[in-house]
């Protein structure tokens, strides 16, 4: 088994895509203007980005749920995320937390490589 999709609900979803794609370098693979949403390629998988519906409750503050993206080098994206303005919230010897716009937390990650 291997991850097919992962989808974020977002209220704002071109700030959520600008974000992806400004600092991740994922490119679009497919727009749904009608529906509000996006796919950007995740190589192996495709990551979805939805505009919620009214009432949906919002990425709650401080959630440690995360999701991380295998990198080669974290000192390349160390200096990426601070040329971005992207603060670092925490770190390991192998992987960067940071958070979208939305609070998810993030993090790219050589473990293991």
């Amino acid at each position: 088994m291997r991850i097919h999709h992962l989808v974020l609900r977002t209220r704002d979803v071109a700030r959520l895509e600008g974000f992806y794609v400004r600092v991740c370098d994922f490119k679009i693979r497919r727009r749904d203007d009608a529906r509000g949403s996006v796919w950007l390629d995740l190589r192996s998988a495709v990551l979805m980005i939805e505009r919620a519906e009214d009432g949906e409750p919002p990425v709650p503050a401080g959630s440690k749920e995360l999701m991380a993206f295998a990198v080669d080098d974290v000192e390349t994206w160390r200096k990426r995320l601070a040329a971005l303005g992207v603060d670092i919230e925490a770190e390991t010897q192998n992987t960067l937390y940071f958070r979208d716009p939305d609070g998810r937390r993030v993090a790219v990650s050589n473990y293991g490589n």
